[in-house]
């Protein structure tokens, strides 16, 4: 089972904190943010994770490596410059395979249990849809929230929640994408929510998009206990 990691962003709100380390490298709680997800990935029984990158790559790659030491493989997908969501996606295609996959960003986090992810992976292509998303309520930045519910099925109107940067998708949803292009994901999904091929859940535990150096310095805190 396959997960893809997304980590190619430059962070430009958390400069200068990443003037020279990406945002993936950012410590949370004492290690890195990206290493959280991929030992919560490892442990819900993802064996194989491709992560992205662009900016500051080779400082991932030095500080991941082949991910023998969390018991499961890595690989890469460099990109020249970062190709935003849906593009960096598509871009690594040719490492996911064409079978449902797991997606989390990694600037992202949470105590959302990895083991639901690896179940809608599962899932997925049984129910004929094309994405599951993980919806969280909305946090003051993004107020006005992303996507709705109705049960499980993601629609584009009602109360609004905030994609939360966990999800999992089927591969054909991105081959329309010519590899090396950039392209957003949300104008994707609102088509293929449009025509209900989109699953989702609320999750109601913690996250937290780590977006800027206050709310990184708040997590921290939060984490200590202080």
């Amino acid at each position: 089972m396959k997960a893809f990691i997304l980590a190619a962003g430059r962070g430009e709100r958390m400069r200068p904190l990443t003037d020279n380390v990406p945002k993936a490298l950012l410590e949370v709680g004492g290690k890195p943010l990206i290493t959280w997800h991929i030992e919560k990935l490892a442990a819900a029984g993802f064996t194989q994770i491709v992560i992205n990158h662009a900016y500051l790559g080779a400082k991932i790659e030095q500080a991941i490596g082949t991910g023998a030491r969390f018991g499961i493989q890595i690989s890469y997908s460099a990109e020249g410059e970062a190709l935003e969501t849906a593009g960096g996606i598509a871009h690594a295609l040719p490492l996911l395979g064409s079978e449902a996959f797991a997606a989390v960003n990694a600037d992202v986090f949470s105590d959302y249990d990895y083991a639901f992810l690896a179940r809608a992976v599962g899932e997925l292509p049984h129910a004929h849809c094309l994405a599951h998303l993980v919806l969280v309520d909305n946090p003051d930045h993004n107020a006005t929230g992303d996507f709705a519910l109705n049960s499980d099925t993601v629609v584009d109107d009602g109360a609004r929640l905030t994609f939360s940067g966990i999800a999992a998708y089927q591969p054909v949803m991105f081959e329309e994408i010519a590899r090396g292009s950039k392209a957003k994901l949300a104008p994707l999904l609102r088509r293929h929510i449009a025509a209900r091929r989109v699953t989702g859940e609320r999750y109601a535990g913690r996250w937290c998009d780590v977006g800027t150096p206050a709310r990184l310095t708040a997590l921290n805190a939060e984490l200590r206990g202080n």
